[in-house]
């Protein structure tokens, strides 16, 4: 059985990776977030499905003007990474999704970025930085996408 990581920051791109969720059908999904208050929300929309959650893990919250927690972050990913050993990686950002597939790829997982829908003329920060080195990376608007990527397959929302 593939083993799954659905990992996001929490807000929008928390919103738009649980609406992949039907995707993970046949799969052991593991799901992080930077926020403690989604797993019973998240486990009653997989139960709805009939799609176990297999784990929820809460990371630190951080971005780019709070870099201790940035460090953090990125410690949090490292070891939960090393701990599930994911095949796959899907991730809708940001600064957690950035790491994700950063340390995903060294780890031998296959990675997938999808940009935030909430990026209509332009790439998040994190997807310019963490989209070149996702083996899928994609966008939800047209008019962003690129020969090359990210590439425009439709939106999630």
């Amino acid at each position: 059985m593939t083993r799954v990581l659905a990992i996001s920051s929490t807000g929008g791109h928390w919103v738009q990776l649980n609406r992949l969720m039907p995707a993970f059908e046949g799969c052991e999904v593991h799901w992080a977030c930077t926020s403690a208050d989604h797993e019973a929300r998240l486990n009653a929309a997989a139960k709805r499905l009939g799609q176990p959650v297999a784990s929820y893990t809460a990371i630190t919250d951080a971005n780019r003007w709070t870099k201790a927690k940035l460090v953090k972050q990125m410690l949090e990913v490292v070891a939960l990474l090393l701990k599930l050993r994911p095949d796959v990686i899907v991730t809708t950002g940001a600064s957690v999704g950035y790491f994700a597939i950063r340390v995903g790829r060294l780890t031998g997982a296959r990675t997938c970025w999808i940009d935030s829908i909430a990026n209509g003329d332009e790439l998040s920060l994190s997807g310019e930085k963490a989209g070149p080195h996702a083996d899928l990376f994609l966008t939800q608007w047209p008019e962003v996408a690129k020969p090359g990527g990210p590439l425009y397959r439709g939106a999630v929302l």
